[in-house]
């Protein structure tokens, strides 16, 4: 469809905002915004309803949705004085104001626009589900907020190793913090049953959690628990918690699988407080707070040397030096990160965390792949629940040729994360795969939503510059692959191994084959 308004027109295929003859600079992200307020012309279009359509709900800054309104006035030459398109309703909301003349049969078959919508996630799982929010800190300390996390990080991980209970992964339960939402929507928009909610009280030596779990079908309390004890019982307090849950969703449940709740990550509590310190920080995701991070995992695995979650933790934070290219010395960081991550699954037989962050730190950073993927495996044996672990295998059976697998295990890391803040790997991932295996029309509706939604995000930047080409769209790879090449300058054909490390001869040759024909040099 293409919208004509004064003498501008919006080609939502092709993605383009063209002032007669003369297409306009638009940000990707602006051109959302814009292209949902002409859709939704007739009705006022609030805050919400743009966080939804064009962030999918993700946590911005207060600011987001104006500083991208002011940026769509500006590429019509609009101001908020004027306010000649662009109507913005105070305490309501926005609204397109211009007379729109849709011209649907301007639209080529083979344009963009056949290709805007990913094929459907996995269906709801047909197990009970349940979804763990954050807990508020009633602590009367802000930086307190670390250890009610880390609470509700401990539960998450110890529900999700119960094999017949789908539990939602805590990068999107997360994403609900201090946002008063009704259970019933949350439910909904997250695709569970249940939902667990409740505070953390620290106070010198004392700990209390309280807890309600809530039907999330009727917005109904299922029940409601209060725990309380010293810090020395605070694994005791997390293991009463998660087998009431557990226990209360499924009254015949077998004691082994309450038994199996009862995991202790290490007996040292100094050595726990500074895991939850580098967890916090870890999802901050910045350079900083990566080295942040993996200080305190290093003081956590100092002060317990046998802290296997530590160590699998410490792991990733090498993996996404790798990621980001935020090396501090590549070589030491390598021999490190493979160091940390055979200490991880040395001690972490029974750590579905150590295990996968393992595995994946010797698959993506040591190359040692065959090693790397049986880990994995025997991490989502242990815990089929882990996000992340079904991400890593993703991307590590792309590594390995196994295209059709890594597109269904992406595919079970956004239905069990389906509001990750990071959905963008896996939405790559699954492009990627998609390209690999020769179905390039599904490649390339995979891509554009990531490069959309993400345009920011190096590869995905790279996929979309390879679908386009291989999809007869040169001239735009091209202007994609310049993107590529202003983040690395130092991107060859030649090294792309270095950046992926495929395995199977054809799926380089492919990839190396594209990305030429988007315009890298040799």
């Amino acid at each position: 469809m293409i919208y004509r308004f004064e003498d501008f027109s919006l080609d939502g295929g092709r993605r383009e905002l063209r002032r007669g003859d003369q297409i306009v600079a638009i940000e990707p992200q602006v051109f959302d915004v814009l292209e949902f307020l002409i859709v939704n012309r007739a009705r006022v279009v609030s805050s919400d309803d743009l966080l939804r359509a064009v962030w999918q709900g993700r946590i911005v800054s207060d600011g987001t949705v104006s500083t991208r309104i002011n940026a769509v006035r500006h590429a019509l030459s609009d101001s908020g004085a004027e306010q000649r398109l662009i109507r913005t309703l105070p305490r309501k909301g926005y609204r397109f104001a211009g007379d729109v003349r849709p011209d649907a049969d301007s639209a080529k078959p083979n344009d963009l626009a056949a290709l805007k919508q990913p094929a459907e996630l996995p269906a709801s799982s047909t197990r009970p589900s349940i979804a763990v929010l954050p807990f508020a800190n009633f602590s009367g300390d802000a930086e307190q907020t670390y250890f009610a996390d880390g609470m509700v990080d401990e539960i998450i991980t110890a529900l999700s190793q119960i094999k017949w209970l789908f539990v939602i992964a805590r990068t999107s339960s997360f994403t609900y913090r201090d946002r008063p939402l009704d259970v019933r929507q949350i439910g909904r928009e997250l695709g569970v049953r249940y939902i667990v909610e409740g505070s953390v009280r620290k106070t010198e030596n004392r700990v209390r959690i309280t807890s309600q779990l809530i039907d999330a079908q009727t917005g109904t309390h299922v029940s409601a628990d209060r725990f309380e004890g010293t810090l020395d019982d605070v694994f005791d307090l997390q293991d009463r918690l998660s087998a009431r849950i557990v226990g209360t969703i499924a009254p015949k449940l077998h004691h082994a699988e309450v038994e199996r709740l009862r995991y202790r990550p290490t007996g040292s509590l100094a050595a726990y407080d500074f895991f939850l310190r580098g967890t916090a920080d870890f999802y901050r995701f910045t350079r900083e707070t990566t080295d942040q991070a993996l200080a305190h995992f290093q003081h956590a695995i100092e002060l317990d040397p046998d802290f296997a979650t530590a160590y699998g933790m410490a792991a990733l934070c090498y993996v996404r030096r790798k990621a980001t290219r935020w090396w501090a010395d590549e070589a030491k960081d390598t021999a490190d990160a493979k160091r940390v991550a055979r200490k991880a699954v040395e001690l972490g037989s029974h750590d579905v965390i150590a295990l996968s962050a393992g595995g994946w730190a010797l698959a993506y950073v040591g190359l040692e792949l065959d090693q790397g993927i049986a880990l994995i495996d025997s991490a989502l044996e242990l815990g089929p629940n882990l996000a992340a672990a079904w991400m890593y295998s993703g991307w590590t059976r792309i590594f390995l040729g196994e295209h059709d697998t890594a597109i269904r295990h992406f595919g079970e890391s956004m239905r069990m994360s389906p509001r990750d803040p990071f959905i963008v790997v896996a939405l790559t991932g699954t492009a990627f795969g998609h390209f690999l295996a020769g179905q390039h029309d599904q490649a390339a509706r995979w891509a554009e939503q990531a490069y959309r939604e993400y345009p920011n995000y190096f590869f995905a930047n790279v996929v979309c510059a390879c679908t386009r080409a291989v999809t007869g769209r040169v001239e735009e790879a091209c202007a994609v692959m310049a993107r590529v090449r202003d983040m690395n300058s130092t991107l060859r054909v030649s090294n792309l191994r270095d950046l992926e490390p495929l395995r199977q001869p054809k799926d380089l040759e492919s990839w190396a084959n594209a990305m030429r024909k988007a315009g890298l040099p040799q």
